[in-house]
């Protein structure tokens, strides 16, 4: 799978994409929405994008509003990983289009992988 992960912190980034990386999915990162944008504009293509969903400027949630008008065919796919896990940031996420939503704290980074892969399969198999 080709993924587009979206994160303001380096090290939570850097890790994520190693394990996806190391599981053999091929992992493009963006530090905020703006690179995000930007690597679109250029492009690029992704099977999945993976947003957090508090970064400096806009939300996830309105880098996928902005995805969705200005990019429908660059993302198949969304799935939120964010420590932000109130009922109202998931149903906002689910209402932009995400196919899932995983709390950060909930999850060790294999299981965060292992979540993403079986999300993406029950999305694909509807």
């Amino acid at each position: 799978m080709k993924i587009l992960l979206v994160d303001d912190d380096a090290f939570l980034r850097d890790m994520y994409a190693a394990k996806f990386i190391s599981c053999g999915h091929e992992v493009n990162v963006a530090e905020n929405s703006s690179t995000a944008l930007g690597k679109l504009q250029e492009g690029n293509k992704y099977d999945l994008a993976i947003l957090d969903m508090v970064m400096p400027g806009r939300s996830g949630v309105e880098l996928l509003n902005l995805i969705n008008e200005q990019f429908p065919s660059h993302i198949k796919k969304c799935i939120f990983l964010s420590n932000q896990g109130q009922d109202e940031d998931i149903r906002e996420a689910t209402e932009a289009g995400a196919i899932g939503y995983i709390v950060k704290a909930h999850s060790i980074p294999s299981e965060v992988v292992e979540t993403v892969e079986k999300l993406v399969k029950e999305h694909d198999e509807r």
